[in-house]
């Protein structure tokens, strides 16, 4: 079975996933997707991490994690990159 999915341009793409991201239930200020690749059939979304001052992960950053990741789940089902 094949999944048809729409072709978009990065641009595109990252309004509809930052306009998603704060929509989420886990969303925190200064949430953001500044970039997106593809890899395969997944969208993988790039932005802030939250790390701390010590440049590791902090509470926030699972947070962040878990946003891109419902973003890929949900958005690689629908779009690919043109």
């Amino acid at each position: 079975m094949s999944v048809e999915t729409e072709s978009i341009s990065r641009q595109a793409l990252l309004e509809i996933a930052n306009q998603m991201i704060k929509q989420h239930d886990g969303y925190l200020a200064g949430m953001e997707a500044n970039d997106v690749i593809q890899q395969g059939n997944v969208l993988v979304f790039r932005g802030p991490w939250f790390l701390d001052d010590e440049g590791l992960p902090s509470a926030k950053t699972t947070a962040v994690f878990n946003v891109f990741k419902s973003l890929a789940v949900e958005l690689s089902s629908r779009y690919h990159l043109a």
